[in-house]
């Protein structure tokens, strides 16, 4: 299958080096580009592509505001959100707005490649230092005890476990090594959490795990 994708940033050689590396993949096809976020909402109107690699800080419409308007749209497109600036603001509007990845501009080749692929796999991609500041922000805050939390009820032992888990930052395979499953079962485990807590993606439910204080805690 090959994996159409769309690059936004108002920087004309951006565009063309990210061009340059998924061109060369084979299995990536970059399907159309936009310097802003109102012209990006056209352009994913119009080539409904799998992934939208989306700069944030750009003339007009900015990428998070962007990226709501994508997932919430007809054509909701996976969005990885690329920056320069290791910024709180930036990664946490990013996520919430609907994101399912986030890098830093100056990723190598090979990361911006495989996080279009996760991505689209149904995964979550952060760069490192990304994903540490989630942490220190999360986990600089006294989340109450994920016991106390109501919107946890609905999940079964097992369930809660692989929230726990996603919420750590493993993937699929890593979680069913982990609790010695087979990757689809953890995949249906996925889906009946997102179901039960009425989450969109991955990226909610991690962020939820956060507000309920799952990094924390032994599962």
């Amino acid at each position: 299958m090959t994996v159409r994708v769309v690059l936004v940033d108002d920087q004309t050689l951006v565009r063309t080096g990210f061009k340059l590396v998924l061109d060369e993949t084979g299995d990536i096809e970059v399907v159309g580009e936009a310097a802003d976020g109102a012209q990006a909402l056209d352009v994913v109107a119009r080539t409904r592509p799998d992934v939208v690699l989306m700069d944030v800080r750009m003339p007009g419409l900015n990428g998070i505001e962007a990226t709501r308007r994508i997932r919430s749209g007809p054509h909701p497109a996976k969005v990885i959100i690329l920056t320069t600036f290791d910024l709180d603001e930036y990664v946490l509007a990013g996520l919430r707005a609907g994101a399912s990845g986030f890098l830093l501009k100056d990723a190598l080749a090979a990361d911006l490649v495989s996080a279009v692929r996760v991505v689209v796999a149904g995964e979550a991609v952060a760069a490192p230092s990304v994903t540490r500041r989630l942490f220190a922000h999360y986990l600089g805050r006294t989340p109450a005890p994920p016991s106390a939390d109501e919107r946890l009820a609905a999940l079964t032992g097992r369930e809660r476990q692989i929230l726990t888990l996603i919420t750590r930052g493993l993937s699929n395979a890593e979680i069913a090594v982990a609790l010695t499953l087979a990757e689809s079962t953890v995949k249906t485990h996925l889906s009946r959490i997102l179901a039960k807590l009425d989450l969109r993606d991955r990226v909610q439910a991690v962020i939820l795990g956060y507000e309920c204080g799952l990094a924390t805690t032994d599962h």
